[in-house]
């Protein structure tokens, strides 16, 4: 099959490692070998494996036109952007299969006000929020909800729209930024949530929703959650603390009311639905929506998934996933770790040479996915974002396949990089767990 891949994130590498190998159990033959795939930018760890193009991603008639060019049977957009920008809508009119929302449905991502609408009319369990437009709508929206604050930019913000403090004059900041940052802007504030956060990635096919394995990140910038907010620092799968009974909980009462919502509106949800949650003493609660896989929870989830992923996400843009047989899932544990350049989140510093990423992938269990890099004329890795590197490791549980992450991150060398030394090492506990 020739697949084209939007994107040039860690995310897209992993979801590239994945269709290349197409899954197949540790000592077979690939089911992936015959898959012809290509990436639109990519970046320089993706083209070790498949061809790369230089085309604006955002740029939905130029990824179409390269999508008819390569004859692509199926082209998977990534990043939020493009899908809010309606890529995926220029890919279909060409008449290629998209993996990937409608802008109409992406609205889920691009608007927070809208998934509370449409959360309400399907009966999805959520945080309590309020809609403003002025900095006098935030300050009593905050006294009514009281401390700790949760700020959110009704928009796209590069996964660092979102506040959560115990500091009023913060919150009001934040939401002053966010209201500035574009015309008619607005934001929400909500109610903070209490109990741990999960990733559910459900595939949907505007009808059907198949569940992907859970997953848990750590979305703060230093040890102890403590720092800002970043896009992500790290994640595991599976998680030994969940209930039993919490993925087939979320395709109920939230994923497939969902999908069955945005089918009734006329707008057809195909693609990912990642489901922010919050495992409150209340139950279940989304604390948001993404409509494409979450970066760095992708990086864990699809090491551990044996089903070839073309063949699922073929299967979800042709409208069959009732087809499908249940997805093949890895005992092995993933664990990820993010290294960042100096300054992330705030103002990064870039091209510094990066090393030692051969040696990391020579550590069992390990493998490397780039993020923010690029190559120099003389053919040096240098970084060129936030997030730099994710180093995976696998191994027979959680804290082995810790262990293979650290060590591997121990083998890099960018200098004043940085990067979480707790990621999976504290979990939370609830009864009826077992391991998602």
């Amino acid at each position: 099959m020739r697949i084209l891949v939007i994107g040039s994130g860690a995310r897209e590498h992993a979801i590239v490692r994945a269709l290349v190998t197409g899954g197949s159990d540790p000592g077979t033959t690939s089911s992936g070998e015959g898959n012809d795939v290509h990436v639109a930018p990519g970046n320089p760890g993706i083209a070790a494996l498949a061809r790369l193009h230089d085309v604006d991603p955002m740029d939905g008639a130029a990824v179409a036109d390269l999508a008819v060019r390569l004859e692509a049977d199926l082209v998977v957009v990534g990043p939020e952007g493009p899908l809010v920008a309606g890529v995926a809508d220029a890919v279909r009119v060409a008449g290629i299969v998209c993996f990937g929302p409608s802008q109409q449905a992406a609205a889920l991502e691009g608007s927070k006000a809208f998934a509370k609408d449409v959360m309400a009319a399907a009966g999805v369990p959520t945080a309590m929020a309020h809609v403003c437009t002025t900095t006098d709508e935030v300050a009593a929206a905050l006294d009514s909800f009281g401390a700790p604050y949760v700020v959110k930019d009704d928009g796209l913000a590069a996964g660092k729209g979102v506040v959560v403090t115990s500091d009023r004059q913060e919150a009001l900041l934040h939401a002053q930024a966010c209201l500035e940052r574009r015309e008619a802007g607005s934001v929400l504030v909500e109610e903070y949530l209490d109990g741990p956060e999960v990733s559910v990635f459900c595939l949907c096919d505007g009808s059907t929703v198949v569940p992907l394995a859970p997953a848990q990140d750590f979305k703060r910038a230093l040890d102890g959650d403590a720092g800002p907010n970043t896009g992500g620092m790290g994640a595991y799968s599976p998680l030994p603390w969940a209930p039993a009974e919490l993925v087939d909980e979320v395709v109920a009462r939230i994923a497939q009311p969902t999908v069955d919502e945005m089918w009734r509106r006329g707008t057809p949800f195909c693609g990912v639905l990642y489901c922010g949650l919050a495992v409150t003493a209340r139950g279940l609660r989304v604390v948001e929506f993404n409509v494409r896989f979450g970066d760095p929870e992708t990086q864990v989830v699809l090491a551990r998934l044996i089903t070839p992923l073309a063949q699922v996400l073929l299967a979800a843009a042709n409208g069959r996933l009732d087809q499908m047989p249940p997805l093949r899932w890895r005992s092995d544990a993933a664990v990820t770790v993010v290294v960042a350049a100096h300054g992330y989140p705030g103002t990064v510093r870039a091209g510094d040479e990066i090393e030692g990423v051969a040696d990391a992938e020579a550590v069992p269990g390990v493998h490397v996915l780039h993020a923010g890099t690029a190559r120099t004329e003389d053919g040096a890795l240098v970084s060129a974002g936030g997030r730099v590197l994710s180093v995976v490791g696998t191994g027979d549980g959680i804290e082995a396949a810790r262990e293979a992450a650290y060590a591997g991150v121990q083998q890099i060398r960018l200098r004043g990089s940085h990067h979480r030394s707790d990621i999976a090492a504290r979990m939370p506990y609830l009864p009826g767990a077992t391991a998602l």
